[in-house]
C-alpha cells in the first residue's frame, strides 16, 4: 500500500538535465556612495578622505568639554598669533615709510630744490659779472663758480637717488649734457665782453635762454617727482592700521569670551593663563592705537609746519633768482628782446619777467609768514618782504632812469655807483636788496628744516621697538592662552 508523504515542504527539485548552466543568484544593487568616499572593493567599506575624516573628528570632538576647550585654546592662540603678526608688518612698514621721510624723501627733495637754486643762483651771478663790465668783480666770479660746482654736485647726488629707467632719471642725465654747454656759452659771453665786442651780450642771452627754457624746467619736474615721493611716503607712513586693529579687537573679544564662558562652567573668577593673554593683546593694542597716533601727529606737524614752509620758501628763493637775473638781462639786452602783451603792446621781454617774478615772490612771502608758527620762522620772513619793497621802489626809479637814457644812472642803482645831482645811485641798490632777500630766505629755511627733523624724529621715535615688542608679546599671549586652557584640561585626567 502506498502512503502519502505528511508536511508542507515542497518536493526536491528535478535533476537538471545534463549541458544546463547554473542559476546564478541575483546580484544586490551597489549601495550609493559618499562624495567623499572613494572606490572600495566589494565587500569592504568605503574610504573616505582625510578632509572628511578630519571633520568627523572635529565633530566628535565637540561634543565632549575637552573636546571644546582645545577647540577653543586653538581659535585663541590662532587669533592672537595672527594679531601680533599683523602687527608687526603694518607698522614695520609704517616705520619703514617714516625712516624714508627723515632721512630719503626730504633730503631729495630739497637736493632737487639745490640743484634748481644754484643753477638759477650761477645764471644770476653770470649776469651780475657782465654788468660790472669787461672785468667783473672776484666776487661774482667766485658766486657764479661755487653754484656751478653745487649744481653738478646735486645732479650727482640725484643721479644717485634715481630709480633705473625713471623720468628723473633721464632729465639728470639731460642736465648733465646742458651744463657744459652752458659753461661754454658763459665764457664765450665774458670773453667778448672783456674784449669790448656787442657780441658778448648775444651769447649771455643765448645763455640764458637755454637755461629759462631748458635747464631749469628739467630741475623743476626733477624737484617735483621728488616732492611727490615725500608725500607718498607720508601718505604710507600715517594711513591707519585698521587690519591690526580689526584683529586686536576680535583676539581681546574672543580671550574675554573665553574666561566669561570658564567662569559659568567652573564659577572660577581667574584663569592666570588666559589674565596673561589678555593683558599682554591689550597692551599691544593700546601700544598700537598709542605709538601710531603720537607718530602721525608728530609727521602730520614735519608736514604742516616744515616741509609746507620749505616747499614755499624754496620757491619764493627760486623766484628771487630768476627776479634778479632777469633784471640784470634787462640792462644788458637794451631792449633787444621784447614781448606783444596786448595787440599792438609791446614790452621788454625781460622786465616784463621780473615783474611776473617778483609777484610770485610777493605771494610766496605773505604764505610761508601764515605758516610760520614762532617767531624765529617769522621774523626773517618779514625782513625778506621789506627787503623786496625796497627792492621794487629801487627797480622802478632804474627803469626810469634807462628809459629816459640815462644808462649809467640806471646801471648804477642796480649794481651800485656813486650818486649824482640827478641819479639817484646813491641809495641802496637793487644787487643789495636782493642779496638781503636771498639772506633771510636762506634764514628761514634753516629754521624750518630744523623744525622739521625735530618733529618727524619725534614721529619716527614714536614707532622705535613697536613691531618687535608686537611680535613678542603676541608670542606671549599665545603661551598664555594654550596653557590656560591646558590647566582646564588637566581637570579630566
Amino acid at each position: 500500500m502506498t502512503y502519502t508523504p505528511k508536511g508542507s515542504a515542497p518536493p526536491s527539485a528535478p535533476p537538471a538535465s545534463p549541458g544546463a548552466s547554473p542559476s546564478v543568484p541575483p546580484q544586490a544593487t551597489p549601495a550609493s556612495r559618499s562624495p567623499l568616499s572613494s572606490p572600495a572593493p566589494d565587500g569592504d567599506p568605503p574610504r573616505r578622505t582625510a578632509f572628511a575624516e578630519g571633520l568627523d573628528q572635529l565633530r566628535a570632538a565637540a561634543t565632549t568639554e575637552p573636546g571644546r576647550l582645545r577647540i577653543i585654546g586653538a581659535v585663541l592662540a590662532l587669533l592672537v598669533v595672527a594679531f601680533g603678526s599683523v602687527t608687526a608688518w603694518q607698522m614695520n612698514d609704517r616705520a619703514t615709510a617714516a625712516d624714508d621721510v627723515l632721512m630719503s624723501s626730504q633730503p631729495l627733495s630739497s637736493a632737487a630744490a639745490g640743484v634748481y637754486s644754484s643753477l638759477a643762483d650761477a645764471n644770476t651771478a653770470a649776469s651780475s659779472g657782465f654788468l660790472a663790465g669787461g672785468q667783473e668783480t672776484p666776487e661774482s666770479r667766485a658766486r657764479y663758480e661755487r653754484e656751478i660746482g653745487e649744481a653738478a654736485d646735486g645732479l650727482a647726488t640725484a643721479a644717485a637717488a634715481s630709480e633705473p629707467g625713471s623720468q628723473s632719471e633721464k632729465r639728470v642725465a639731460e642736465l648733465n649734457a646742458l651744463l657744459p654747454k652752458y659753461k661754454g656759452l658763459i665764457e664765450r659771453a665774458r670773453a667778448n665782453n672783456r674784449l669790448g665786442y656787442p657780441l658778448g651780450g648775444a651769447y649771455l642771452r643765448y645763455a640764458n635762454s637755454i637755461m629759462q627754457d631748458q635747464m631749469l624746467p628739467k630741475a623743476q619736474k626733477i624737484y617735483d617727482n621728488e616732492n611727490r615721493r615725500l608725500r607718498d611716503d607720508y601718505s604710507d607712513a600715517t594711513s591707519y592700521p585698521w587690519a591690526a586693529i580689526a584683529l586686536g579687537v576680535v583676539a581681546l573679544g574672543a580671550l574675554v569670551w573665553a574666561q566669561r564662558r570658564n567662569y559659568l562652567h567652573t564659577n572660577r573668577v581667574l584663569n592666570h593663563g588666559l589674565v596673561a593673554a589678555t593683558a599682554a593683546s591689550t597692551i599691544v593694542l593700546l601700544w598700537l592705537v598709542g605709538g601710531h597716533t603720537l607718530a602721525r601727529s608728530g609727521l602730520n606737524d614735519s608736514y604742516d609746519h616744515g616741509v609746507r614752509s620749505l616747499t614755499v620758501l624754496n620757491d619764493a628763493r627760486i623766484a628771487s633768482l630768476k627776479a634778479r637775473g632777469n633784471e640784470n638781462l634787462t640792462l644788458i639786452s637794451r631792449g633787444a628782446e621784447t614781448l606783444e602783451i596786448k595787440k599792438d603792446v609791446s614790452v621788454d621781454k625781460f622786465d616784463h619777467r621780473f615783474g611776473q617774478e617778483m609777484k610770485a615772490l610777493a605771494s610766496q612771502l605773505a604764505t610761508a609768514g601764515k605758516l610760520a608758527d614762532d617767531d624765529k620762522g617769522a621774523q626773517p620772513v618779514k625782513a625778506a618782504l621789506a627787503n623786496m619793497e625796497v627792492w621794487q621802489d629801487r627797480h622802478r626809479s632804474a627803469r626810469t632812469a634807462d628809459e629816459e637814457g640815462k644808462y649809467q644812472c640806471a646801471l648804477d642803482q642796480v649794481i651800485g655807483g656813486r650818486a649824482t645831482p640827478d641819479c639817484r645811485a646813491g641809495d641802496k641798490p637793487t644787487g643789495e636788496c636782493f642779496d638781503k632777500v636771498d639772506e633771510n630766505l636762506n634764514t628761514a629755511l634753516g629754521h624750518e628744516k630744523r623744525e622739521f627733523e625735530q618733529a618727524a624724529r619725534g614721529g619716527l621715535d614714536a614707532l622705535t621697538g613697536l613691531p618687535v615688542g608686537a611680535a613678542v608679546l603676541a608670542v606671549l599671549a599665545a603661551t598664555g592662552a594654550v596653557l590656560g586652557i591646558g590647566r582646564r584640561l588637566s581637570e579630566y585626567r
